[in-house]
């Protein structure tokens, strides 16, 4: 168990890893070792995560969500498999840690009188410009 946050508790065993081959550059060892490691989470099914955890972290998670609620993490910055299984992993707690807290409520606020005048006055000066890229021919 991975602790994520008090009482929010990551199952090691939900998570499940392949090891394939990395793409990009790496000499003659790149095509005889499987170094990089997609890591596979099933955040839906997920026990010891609460469910508004969840649906923070599928949206942090954005495209390495896949329809079926698993999030899909792709590691190969490093040359060896351990070093991407840790980077995989630290990866997927990060977006859990992340999720953890809760978005910080928007306060509405007001615009100031000086940034309406500004505001205005820069609408005034753009019309002015264009007024006075017209042809002669149009004066009102």
């Amino acid at each position: 168990m991975i602790e994520i946050a008090p009482h929010i508790h990551l199952d090691e065993r939900e998570i499940s890893e392949s090891f394939i081959q990395a793409s990009g550059p790496g000499g003659q060892n790149v095509n005889k070792v499987a170094s990089a490691v997609l890591l596979r989470y099933d955040l839906l099914n997920a026990s010891g995560i609460p469910w508004e955890v969840k649906v923070r972290a599928s949206r942090i998670a954005g495209s390495r969500l896949t329809q079926a609620g698993e999030i899909v993490i792709q590691a190969q910055r490093h040359r060896t498999q351990e070093r991407n299984r840790a980077d995989a992993l630290e990866r997927l707690i990060g977006i859990l840690k992340a999720a953890v807290e809760p978005p910080r409520p928007r306060i509405a606020t007001r615009p100031t009188r000086a940034s309406q005048v500004r505001r205005v006055d820069a609408k005034s000066r753009r019309g002015a410009v264009k007024k006075d890229r017209r042809s002669p021919g149009m004066d009102d």
